[in-house]
């Protein structure tokens, strides 16, 4: 039994235990109580229904769902709340402990952590640093809001193991413990309609760094790095401030006395943005010294982008097709147009979730690419660029993502490129963004 079986163990034992939300998480939770653990009780409170039989769920588990399902959180001593959870009531105001998988984790083994967090880039950035570390012989995890819970990883921990974690705002949300070594990448507007205001959604994501410690390490976004926060271990990035700690342009990335030229003909991974990516894995493996240059450079030139990140999905009627159903915020919409080899045409928009538009609308009116609108957030786009520009034959709009695909394979220009990047959620319209994708790349296919 290591050290988070013993931690498990002691922390629950004798309690009243509900496992708040029945999903990956949630179910990663129960059989680490099952295996672990000898609380008093435990119990699953979720929204939905859950199947006792298929989870293979002894009588003594109580099953509380439907849409009172958070009125009974009191009744316990202890509540492991699943990330996609919302509360009812800040935890201030209810009788019980609410923790979580990523709460404990960090508890045990904070040390060992290399956190990620950011509006945009998390998955990339998280993928790079473990790919990076791995094929330097490292023993290294990657876990988190990449679809690996962290207790799916906690029983195969050692001493030495180095544990790359993507974390989401609403793992940060009430976490009171953070990683030794922590990234925040940027900030832009997003889930608004869970926060309601930038400032909650930004002192959500706070908690990357807010608990750490003097021996740790903050590599910082140079637009969003606190004033309040002094310590000889934070470091800025940027791609656009030279006087930032660590500063990448033109391919180049200055760190201290450091200087490394990204071999842009031998990555796979497009766009400058990738480049400040790049420069915050360079920034946290080899300046970190957990890795050498020459093993950086190696590695980097064998990493594969993540799928439905600007993932070239084939050309078809002799357009180029891509696939970025990641882009949620303008920020990354654009990018897209810039990274894209020869963008004729941008496909946008999804759940309409209040983000403000007008830094899209101000780039796609002076830009000569198609633009294709769809769905609540791209009827707003589109009558934005209709009052800024006009009618004019390269933007239009239309209901669903396939009437999208048609209409772009009738006005890409041959021998162009075509990119799926909506700036908008998927919710509401499919199951989430990769559904999206894959339905993107499957109508290509279809043409």
């Amino acid at each position: 039994m290591n050290k988070f079986a013993e931690y498990m163990r002691d922390h629950t034992a004798g309690k009243t235990v509900c496992i708040l939300g029945f999903g990956r998480e949630g179910k990663s939770t129960y059989r680490i109580l099952e295996k672990y653990c000898s609380p008093r009780s435990i119990a699953i409170a979720d929204l939905n229904a859950v199947d006792r039989a298929a989870n293979k769920l002894p009588d003594s588990v109580d099953l509380i769902t439907g849409e009172g399902y958070q009125e009974c959180l009191n009744k316990f001593d202890i509540v492991f709340k699943s990330p996609g959870i919302v509360l009812n009531q800040p935890p201030s105001h209810l009788k019980c402990e609410i923790t979580s998988e990523t709460q404990i984790f960090f508890t045990v083994y904070r040390e060992q952590i290399i956190g990620i967090t950011g509006t945009k880039g998390k998955s990339t950035v998280t993928s790079l640093i473990y790919h990076i570390l791995k094929e330097s012989g490292k023993d290294c995890r990657i876990a988190g809001n990449i679809g690996i819970p962290v207790f799916d990883i906690a029983e195969d921990m050692g001493e030495e193991t180095i544990v790359v974690c993507e974390l989401s705002c609403h793992q940060l949300e009430y976490m009171t413990v953070s990683p030794s070594k922590a990234v925040f990448l940027n900030l832009y507007e997003e889930h608004l309609d869970h926060y309601g205001t930038m400032e909650n959604y930004y002192n959500a994501k706070k908690n990357i760094y807010l608990h750490q410690k003097g021996e740790d390490t903050l590599l910082i976004n140079s637009e969003i790095a606190p004033k309040e926060y002094r310590s000889w271990y934070v470091y800025t990035v940027s791609n656009s401030d030279p006087s930032a700690d660590v500063f990448v342009s033109g391919g180049v990335i200055i760190a201290a006395d450091n200087k490394y030229v990204i071999p842009t003909d031998k990555i796979k991974l497009l766009g400058v943005h990738n480049h400040y990516n790049i420069a915050v894995a360079y920034e946290m493996t080899v300046m970190s010294s957990l890795v050498e240059p020459e093993e950086f450079d190696r590695a980097l030139c064998t990493f594969d982008p993540l799928a439905h990140r600007l993932e070239y999905a084939g050309t078809v009627r002799d357009i180029r097709w891509y696939d970025d159903s990641i882009s949620t915020a303008c920020a990354t919409a654009i990018e897209a147009v810039k990274s894209v080899p020869e963008a004729a045409t941008i496909l946008i928009g999804g759940m309409d979730r209040g983000i403000d538009y007008t830094p899209l609308v101000d780039f796609l009116k002076t830009s000569a690419v198609n633009v294709i609108c769809m769905e609540a957030s791209g009827k707003r786009v589109y009558d934005m660029l209709l009052e800024a520009c006009g009618e004019t034959p390269r933007i239009n709009y239309v209901p669903h993502l396939e009437d999208a695909v048609k209409l772009a394979a009738e006005i890409t220009p041959a021998g162009k490129s075509c990119v799926l990047s909506p700036a908008a959620a998927s919710y509401g319209i499919f199951k989430n963004f990769e559904e999206r994708g894959d339905v993107f790349k499957a109508l290509v296919k279809s043409l």
